[in-house]
């Protein structure tokens, strides 16, 4: 069973998000709590939860502190941070961790579903195998990732800036994107990245990513006559039950049913909703 452990010190925000992640995944993980980074190092070392969810401001072992000793253990355990954005200046010092993401509280539902069905889908993938790559990433981009990399880049404007973001993500969606890999491109650490992208468009970049695979997905099933395990792999879903699960968690139906749909409402005469 898939573990993953939430550290808060504040209870409501603890319950609540047991809460949600009991709600969309059930009995198929069991959700870990600790009221403090000690606390969650603890848990982590004789839990080994697979996805960890960490508030960056807690008393005594902070979140930040708890993930890097978590990443001295286990390069493979995917790292979420809870954070605010006056917390930024903060959160920059967690370069070395590799985050999969950094959260706005008050936590957004869809974000940090879209947010843990990725390191859910991450991981799954081989820890060798992931442990090579980001050794490699780590130093090919240890001279990039400067927390203060906004102020160093030349003001070519808001708007190109949000063009080229986001035509890197159409030129790489269908690819196992992540954020360390984006924000290494543009030359930001991974928590400012995320704190612009989220200014920018008003979602995490997990979310947008996900949405915007999703968005590629509905095309191809109605455009094309491409197997639903084919189109999963075409939009950065290599694992089509995987696929299948995200696609019914955000459209709420599966790709199959969705298909079903068009094909019923084309024979009718009608368009698809």
């Amino acid at each position: 069973m898939l573990k993953i452990l939430i550290a808060d010190d504040e209870v409501i925000e603890r319950t609540v998000l047991e809460k949600k992640l009991k709600k969309y995944y059930g009995d198929s993980c069991d959700v870990l709590t600790a009221k403090n980074g000690r606390e969650a190092l603890e848990i982590y070392a004789q839990q080994h939860p697979r996805i960890v969810i960490l508030d960056i401001e807690m008393p005594g072992v902070n979140g930040l502190e708890a993930a890097k000793e978590i990443r001295k253990a286990d390069r493979s355990c995917c790292i979420l941070f809870l954070t605010a954005f006056d917390e930024f200046s903060y959160a920059k010092a967690a370069i070395s961790v590799h985050a999969l993401d950094y959260l706005l509280k008050p936590c957004d539902e869809n974000e940090l579903i879209s947010a843990v069905d990725e390191a859910i889908r991450l991981s799954s993938v081989n820890e060798e195998e992931q442990a090579v790559t980001e050794d490699l990433r780590s130093s090919s981009s240890a001279t990039s990732q400067l927390p203060d990399a906004l102020s160093s880049r030349p003001d070519s404007g808001t708007e190109n800036l949000q063009r080229e973001i986001l035509s890197y993500i159409a030129a790489h969606y269908t690819k196992d994107l992540s954020v360390q890999e984006i924000s290494d491109h543009f030359g930001y650490s991974e928590a400012y990245f995320c704190k612009l992208f989220k200014q920018y468009f008003g979602h995490s970049f997990v979310s947008y990513l996900t949405d915007y695979r999703m968005k590629k997905a509905e095309d191809l099933i109605r455009t094309s006559r491409l197997s639903i395990k084919e189109i999963g792999k075409a939009v950065g879903y290599p694992d089509p039950n995987y696929f299948t699960k995200v696609f019914r968690r955000v459209r709420g139906v599966s790709p199959s049913e969705y298909r079903d749909a068009g094909d019923t409402a084309a024979a009718n005469g009608g368009t698809q909703p």
